[in-house]
């Protein structure tokens, strides 16, 4: 409950504070990922008396008050007092003032006649928008994920298996029966959990959840940077669909966006009346593509309040990393840029040099303090080293995205399979870098928006043919050196583009051509987490072996994954073409039974059931190099698994 106007007669009780000299020193040196516990509201008891203490950074402003519903929004009840160590500070205790109560912080700058109403940046709970105030609030939770967060340094390593499902909260499934509305994080605590574990999959990646003002930009566009949306509930909540997800051994990484933020006045845009967060230069603070602001990166409090909106995720809501958005944004002055709209750094280059410091004081401070999480860049570049640790020069993320890996598969795929042999490389460049950076293979949102049709939508062919394709692309993926990520709709063929106002299209499922694109997907999942040879290298070559890669005239394939242990091999077989290949003869390093694990061609998942009636001996006849090999049939348009023998003692 908010309070009562009877409170505001209090005023402001001066002389309490939260913050240390330590505190302050550590804001201004850009190295303090704790100051969640220090600005923004909290409820403290000072002599009995029962308030909140308020402390927000505006270092420009003349006056700062705040105003809210405990005070009839009133600019002249509760002034607060600026610290006099010139850290840019104002605060105060204000008696009376209880949890639920709504308030904002009015600035009064020195420049110019500004006058502005501004959300707490450190506000753990908003109204639901496009209402802004911010909202007193505490974090207190009864978590019941201690076995998960004991144990979870072993899911979340980079020789785990990590089959991420990606999912927009808001449009994953909705409510037609009541206006088409979203799920709560409740409702999706059961729901959601329950379907990814049915799946197999690892770990749950959510697009941004922290508050934004608009719904459109999927959470890319944040304001609040410590408060989790309020569309679907409470602070509390949301850690209860974490905690969930948790107990049912489900990894959640969550998109996390220091690259920019939007101009909404209430936001952090011209805080105090100048450019606090972000650059003063267009050239520097405008994103030209995103119609947003930068962050100043070479501004010590900025990164300070940064590192802590990453730490707080990991801390408070027991998330196991996060997957930094725009990273490539970040690296280059000159993105998205003509010559000409950029300044150079101070050696005359076109890195940033203040958001490469930034980035690893960033990764250093995770890893540090939380090492059974990751990091995860999206950076679609060149750049060196990203996923490698500071001190040998890199970035010091855990994991990449492979773009260069998703855009040469996406294109390929999208061939006519005629047309396939002229492109072979496409499928075969990709192993020349695949141990330069801990790469995730990633089948995001951005592939299936703005036009660029669903996963489905890009394979050629005929219906039968789409479908075998996704079939087929899918088990490429799995098999292919590096961790799966996957976006939501894609695990069960959705024709439809992503529309983030509409639920997925759930009644495709009625259908058994879609049913056999999820078993399909289910299965995989369950396989690959089943089989160490198919994780436990993934950043190691010695992990990847290829049986044939020359066959570009019938688009063939054919490679090995190798596990720790000998006995783990893994055999992935795929044909491009929708020409079954009968007597195909592959070399294999030993003999025995290789059994066929997996065929995506099997009537089970909607194939025409051609395969090898559950594996194949291998015969003493020289391939490829090899000893021995196997005679198969390759089904068309498929990717077949076989596991080897036991290696010889």
């Amino acid at each position: 409950m908010a309070t009562t106007r009877a409170n505001a007669s209090k005023g402001v009780l001066q002389g309490v504070s939260l913050l240390t000299e330590h505190d302050i020193y550590l804001f201004r040196q850009g190295r303090h990922f704790r100051l969640y516990e220090k600005l923004g509201a909290h409820r403290l008891t000072v002599n009995g008396t029962a308030g909140v203490h308020f402390a927000v950074w505006a270092p420009n402003a003349r006056a700062v008050s705040v105003v809210g519903d405990f005070n009839e929004w009133r600019n002249d009840v509760h002034p607060l007092r600026q610290r006099e160590d010139d850290s840019g500070i104002w605060e105060g205790f204000i008696p009376g003032v209880t949890v639920g109560a709504h308030y904002k912080y009015r600035l009064q700058s020195h420049h110019k006649n500004y006058h502005v109403e501004k959300a707490d940046p450190f506000a753990v709970r908003t109204e639901v928008p496009p209402l802004t105030a911010s909202i007193v609030w505490g974090l207190d939770y009864a978590w019941g994920d201690g076995q998960w967060m004991q144990q979870r340094a072993q899911p979340n390593a980079l020789n785990a298996p990590a089959a991420t499902y990606e999912v927009h909260l808001g449009s994953w499934r909705r409510v037609p029966e009541e206006g088409n509305r979203s799920l709560s994080y409740r409702e999706l605590a059961v729901q959601l959990t329950d379907y990814v574990r049915d799946m197999n999959f690892t770990h749950v990646e959510l697009m941004p959840i922290t508050e934004h003002p608009f719904y459109g930009s999927w959470g890319y566009q944040t304001t609040g940077y410590f408060a989790p949306t309020a569309r679907y509930g409470t602070p509390q909540d949301f850690m209860h669909l974490v905690d969930r997800l948790h107990q049912n051994n489900v990894g959640v990484i969550l998109d996390w966006v220091p690259s920019h933020f939007p101009t909404d006045e209430h936001g952090l845009v011209y805080f105090d009346g100048t450019y606090l967060f972000e650059h003063a230069d267009p050239k520097r603070g405008y994103h030209p593509e995103w119609n947003s602001s930068i962050f100043n990166y070479g501004r010590h409090e900025v990164r300070s309040i940064l590192n802590s909106s990453a730490l707080f995720w990991l801390d408070k809501y027991h998330a196991d990393g996060l997957r930094v958005d725009a990273v490539a944004s970040m690296l280059y002055l000159d993105y998205a840029r003509k010559p000409g709209e950029w300044i150079a750094n101070e050696y005359g280059g076109k890195e940033d040099i203040q958001a490469v410091q930034f980035l690893r004081d960033l990764n250093e401070a995770v890893y540090r303090d939380y090492p059974d999480t990751q990091t995860i860049a999206e950076e679609s570049t060149a750049w060196p080293m990203v996923s490698r640790p500071t001190y040998l020069g890199g970035l010091g993320f855990g994991m990449k995205w492979n773009m260069g890996w998703m855009h040469d598969t996406l294109n390929y795929m999208s061939l006519d399979p005629v047309y396939r042999k002229y492109h072979h490389d496409q499928l075969t460049f990709s192993i020349w870098y695949a141990f330069h950076e801990n790469f995730v293979l990633p089948f995001s949102h951005d592939e299936i928006v703005h036009g660029k049709g669903s996963l489905i939508g890009k394979m050629p062919g005929d219906h039968w043919q789409k479908l075998a394709n996704l079939r087929l692309l899918f088990g490429y993926m799995y098999g292919h050196p590096g961790k799966k990520l996957l976006f939501m709709g894609g695990e069960f063929g959705q024709w439809r583009e992503w529309n983030h106002d509409r639920s997925l299209d759930w009644h495709l499922l009625a259908h058994a051509p879609h049913q056999g694109i999820q078993h399909w997907v289910r299965d995989l999942n369950r396989f690959y987490r089943s089989e160490p040879a198919l994780f436990t290298r993934d950043f190691d070559m010695s992990g990847f072996e290829w049986a044939d890669l020359h066959d570009w005239e019938h688009s063939i394939i054919s490679f090995f994954r190798n596990g720790e242990n000998p006995d783990d091999v893994v055999l992935v077989v795929c044909n491009f073409t929708p020409v079954t290949h009968a007597n195909y003869r592959i070399g294999v390093p030993r003999d025995g039974f290789w059994s066929e694990a997996l065929n995506s061609d099997a009537l089970t998942y909607g194939g025409s059931g051609q395969g090898n009636l559950g594996g194949v001996e291998a015969a003493p006849v020289p391939a490829h190099g090899r000893c021995y090999s196997l005679l198969l049939t390759l089904p068309p348009l498929g990717v077949i698994y076989f596991k080897a023998p036991r290696a010889p003692v």
